[in-house]
């Protein structure tokens, strides 16, 4: 995965109604049991796109509640870390909301599944923390999420807790190139480098795209050292 996304308007009144739409008692309980506190979130991300709000990760945490509530303290916030550095590379540092090379857009529908490309052969390209692509990978997330992104991807860059749901699942559902989710990666204490084999193994393990590799590396210390933590070993695949 690779940083694509395009830069979008400020978040629309509608869209920030929806933030509003969550009972308050849930939201601040999330929000008390999250390792990242609405401070260290905005040092991580000085110029991001307001559509990536702090209060929207909070409202899609409960779609995965062991999402850095398990393990220990250091554990919990090496996954936090390791979650939002990673998201960091994707998207500029929550700048970019949707794939930024339009030419690609036509590429993800594969007309191979048989719920084919309802919203149009060029609406799968990439969106979100982790730029979710291609029509299968929409059916897959909506449907874990009970959400209909194949017939309506555009929800994806118009509902922020969606958005980051879409990040959320792949972290801890998929294992992409590697072997195990990110999630498992982490709480497993293999280390970081698991995370990115997940991600992107294919185009920057074993040798391959070494920047790329080293930037999501020094993000991710970073971002630890924001939550008070060291970084752990293993950092690269």
């Amino acid at each position: 995965m690779s940083v694509r996304g395009v830069m979008v308007p400020l978040v629309s009144a509608a869209v920030a109604s929806l933030f509003l739409a969550a009972p308050a008692t849930a939201s601040s309980h999330a929000a008390a049991g999250f390792v990242v506190s609405r401070a260290q979130f905005d040092q991580m991300f000085p110029g991001r796109n307001p559509f990536y709000s702090y209060q929207g990760l909070i409202d899609a945490l409960g779609a995965y509640p062991g999402f850095a509530r398990t393990g220990g303290d250091a554990t919990r916030k090496r996954e936090a870390a390791a979650f939002l550095a990673n998201v960091a590379h994707e998207t500029g540092g929550l700048r970019y909301v949707v794939e930024q090379n339009t030419a690609n857009y036509g590429h993800y529908c594969d007309k191979s599944r048989p719920y084919g490309c309802p919203a149009g052969a060029r609406a799968y390209y990439g969106r979100g923390p982790l730029q979710l692509s291609w029509n299968f990978n929409y059916k897959a997330a909506g449907d874990a999420l009970h959400v209909d992104l194949l017939h309506d991807p555009y929800r994806v860059e118009r509902d922020a807790a969606v958005s980051w749901k879409t990040g959320l699942w792949f972290w801890n559902a998929q294992r992409g190139a590697g072997t195990m989710t990110p999630h498992d990666a982490m709480v497993r204490n293999k280390g970081f480098g698991e995370t990115i084999r997940s991600i992107n193994g294919d185009l920057e393990c074993n040798g391959k795209n070494p920047g790329q590799r080293q930037h999501r590396i020094d993000l991710y210390q970073r971002f630890a050292g924001i939550l008070g933590t060291g970084a752990g070993g293993n950092l690269s695949c």
